[in-house]
Order: structure tokens, then sequence, then C-alpha cells
């Protein structure tokens, strides 16, 4: 039977990148997204869109409910949806809050648990995390706390999980040139000040070891190896895809 992996954001940014590796690499691939963004255009025949809001428990039931009735199975589950957005502490009030730590957080979690349950037989849940889960960067508090939070629920369920035969892991990419990002960017409070080219250009320069920044496609082509049973052997880990800015 196919092999078959449930993605939420995968219509755009990182997450269209992992959508489209994943049916590259012969998955049946369930998107949960806000707004399809033309995704099952990828592949009619392995893509299947569900309208998703994460911060619902009910969604994620739904996206493993339609993985189940479309290939019988739910082998991998992605939790890629997020947003960036830098705020210093004095300006964050109850909504930026709530809406980061809903969207970031709790829907990280109830894909967790919908997969917890769905994978009776085993399988994979990923999370995509950040650098900014492993160190701290003036103004981006809320976001920080969000992705150690998923690196911390991402080491706890390996834990819990491993009994199940199910690996938990964690990817912590940064910097991915997304349309997201690049809108993040522009904010004054954000470290580009309105300027993304030029703080990208600096930052590449002076923090990677090997010259460039990362892209989706190369935080898939990891992905699809926590995925296989060739990293049979790996969980609770949250692996840098940094191009060597924190090297540990």
């Amino acid at each position: 039977m196919q092999r078959t992996v449930i993605i939420t954001g995968g219509s755009r940014g990182i997450g269209r990148s992992l959508t489209e590796g994943f049916v590259a690499a012969g998955y049946a691939v369930v998107v949960g997204a806000r707004n399809a963004s033309g995704i099952e255009e990828v592949s009619p025949d392995q893509v299947r869109f569900v309208p998703t809001d994460v911060q619902h428990e009910a969604d994620h039931q739904r996206l493993v409910d339609t993985a189940i009735e479309w290939t019988g199975r739910a082998d991998v589950y992605i939790n890629n949806a997020g947003f960036s957005a830098w705020r210093p502490i004095g300006a964050i009030d109850s909504d930026f809050f709530d809406g980061m730590m809903n969207v970031n957080l709790k829907g990280a979690f109830w894909g967790c648990k919908a997969a917890a349950a769905a994978m009776t037989d085993g399988g994979a849940i990923i999370n995509i995390s950040s650098l900014a889960g492993k160190r701290g960067t003036s103004n981006n508090a809320m976001y920080v706390a969000t992705k150690f939070a998923m690196n911390g629920l991402t080491q706890s369920l390996a834990k819990e999980l491993g009994p199940q035969r199910i690996r938990v892991n964690a990817l912590c990419p940064v910097l991915v040139r997304t349309p997201g990002l690049m809108d993040a960017l522009m904010t004054d409070w954000s470290p580009a000040r309105g300027d993304p080219e030029s703080f990208l250009a600096g930052f590449t320069a002076s923090q990677t070891a090997l010259g460039r920044l990362p892209t989706g496609e190369e935080v898939t082509n990891m992905a699809l190896f926590l995925a296989s049973e060739g990293a049979s052997a790996i969980t609770g880990q949250c692996i840098n895809v940094d191009c060597g800015v924190l090297p540990q």
C-alpha cells in the first residue's frame, strides 16, 4: 500500500517544498492549510487538500480521517504550519501572544495527538521547528518561546510514544527564504529593519559556515530521511538544517 504523509501548512513556503518532495518520493500527501494555493496541481493523483486551521483539534482529526479513508494508512505526520514575527516584549499583547502560541505550538500539539492515535502500527512525526528553538534573539521572544516549546514537545513525546514504535523528531532550519519570512523581515522590529536582502547577505557572510543559507528542498531532504526506515534508530532529536550557523 502507498505510504501516506500528512503535512500541515503544506501549500506554501517550506510546506510546499515538503509536499513536492514527498510526492516525488512516491507518497500520497494530505495537505492541511487555510488556503490551497494550487497545491493539488503538483499531482492531482497524489495530493489531497483539506481546509485546515491548525489551532483546532478537530481539524487535525479530519486530516487523519482523510488519509485513512484514502489510502488506509497514516505513516508520517509533519507539523509544519507556523509563522514568524518580530515584536519587542513591550509591544506584545494578548492577541499577539495567543495567536502565535495557538498556531506554532498548539497546532503542533494537536497534530502530534492525532498522529499518535492513528499510528497503530508505528510511524514518524516530524515537527518543523527553527534554529530559534535553540537560541534566543532580540525582539523575538514570542516566536523563540514557541519553538523552544516545540523542541521540548518533540523530546518528551519521543519517550512517550517510543513503545508504540512512533519516532518523533524536529528539524531546526535557519532563515529559509520563503514569502512568509520575507514579509516578516520587512517590519521595523525585525533584524532586517525593512531591508531583507541586505540583512540576509550580511547574516550569510558572518554567521554561516558554508557561505549560504538552506533551502526548502534541503529541509525536505532531511524530512524524507527521518520518515524513512534509514532513520529507524533516530528519535527525540532536534536537527539543525542551518549551513553551520550553530554547530552542535
